[in-house]
């Protein structure tokens, strides 16, 4: 799916997030990446097989 040089990681790589964005919509929360990934503001993720990889941001800490 990747035309850039070198070449984006693809879905299943560990740094998928760092494929370059081929459409932004802020204002709903999401990019597509060119690797096919869903990449939500919430740092959730949608795969392109369809596997939902869970938010990772960190937990507020209260004190």
């Amino acid at each position: 799916m990747c035309q850039h040089r070198p070449e984006c990681p693809s879905a299943e790589s560990s740094d998928r997030e760092a494929a370059v964005p081929v459409a932004r919509h802020p204002e709903q929360g999401w990019s597509l990446l060119c690797n096919g990934v869903l990449l939500f503001e919430d740092t959730g993720e949608l795969l392109p097989d369809g596997r939902v990889i869970a938010p990772r941001r960190p937990l507020a800490v209260t004190g």
